[in-house]
């Protein structure tokens, strides 16, 4: 893929074709895997009746699915305990066929997410939430990384898009994207600046990016104010509208209500390339999950890729 403009144009990167690419390659390891010794195996964890989590477990087992992973998913009511959650994720710690632990956030407000988070062994952590994990992230040791900035990466080099020498700019310091997303950049010998709320002059800051990447969870924050003309613009927000507030960022009231942090109408216009919302930077989340999985399991299996 190139990341070459044909005039004004931006290029959409299109993280559905970029997914795509992943799992085909990743079939053919699972296949391998099959073959020798066994398929991996992911287990879910979704505890409570998050309706977003509900549709996000769905998506994960599906893509298991389609390629061959065997999953379990695990749905313990929302009145749950941490010691009984964590007496679940012991006992899928303890089991050789399954390579992989997801526990789906946000978990019930009971449970001490952290405990249950540390609980699972570092190297089932298909997350990449295990401060063992991320103690590998921070030293460029190998390791399960968190599945978005990782997508994220495998998205950029597959454009062709330089990061090395390139300033990056990253809005949002979460232990989930924003974190990680900046070590990784880091490791790709970027320049990284990191945002947040309390950042000042923040469309300045945002500005001097080169590889602007957007995850604070605010509708259209990101406006043509904040981005350098020819700059990528990475959008990890995932948000829903009201009529009004969709009014105001498209001029009517439209039928699409689901943006990100980047605004719609306006980086198209500035950027030299963007991930449009949805189809873009989701749909490498599970790509990354997957492959964290089938890694996982090469490793347990002695059938490394």
């Amino acid at each position: 893929m190139s990341a070459e403009r044909a005039g004004h144009t931006s290029v959409v990167l299109d993280g559905k074709a970029v997914r795509d690419q992943i799992l085909g390659e990743l079939r053919v390891r699972v296949e391998r895997l099959q073959k020798i010794r066994r398929p991996p195996g992911l287990a879910v964890v979704l505890a409570g009746r998050n309706p977003a989590s509900e549709i996000y477990v769905r998506n994960k087992v599906k893509a298991c699915e389609q390629l061959g992973i065997y999953s379990e998913k695990h749905t313990p009511p929302d009145t749950i305990s941490t010691e009984e959650l964590l007496a679940m994720v012991e006992r899928l710690d303890a089991r050789e066929e399954i390579d992989g632990i997801l526990v789906q956030m946000p978990l019930p407000s009971q449970v001490e997410a952290r405990r249950i988070l540390t609980a699972i062994r570092p190297d089932k952590d298909v997350d990449g939430f295990h401060p063992v994990n991320v103690g590998n992230l921070v030293a460029n040791l190998p390791g399960p990384r968190a599945c978005t900035p990782s997508g994220i990466i495998e998205l950029l080099k597959r454009y062709r898009i330089p990061i090395a020498g390139r300033h990056a700019v990253v809005v949002g310091r979460s232990d989930i994207v924003g974190k990680p997303m900046a070590l990784l950049l880091l490791h790709e010998n970027a320049t990284v600046t990191i945002c947040h709320s309390r950042t000042r002059e923040l469309a300045a800051e945002c500005r001097r990016a080169d590889i602007l990447v957007a995850a604070i969870g605010k509708p259209a924050l990101i406006t043509r104010d904040f981005v350098k003309p020819g700059a990528v613009v990475i959008d990890v927000g995932m948000n829903r509208l009201d009529d009004a507030q969709a009014a105001a960022i498209f001029g009517t009231t439209p039928a699409r209500t689901l943006i990100g942090d980047a605004h719609p109408v306006q980086i198209p216009e500035i950027a030299g390339a963007y991930t449009p919302v949805p189809g873009g930077v989701g749909p490498l989340t599970i790509a990354m999950l997957m492959a964290n999985t089938v890694r996982a399991a090469e490793l347990h299996t002695g059938c490394c890729a």
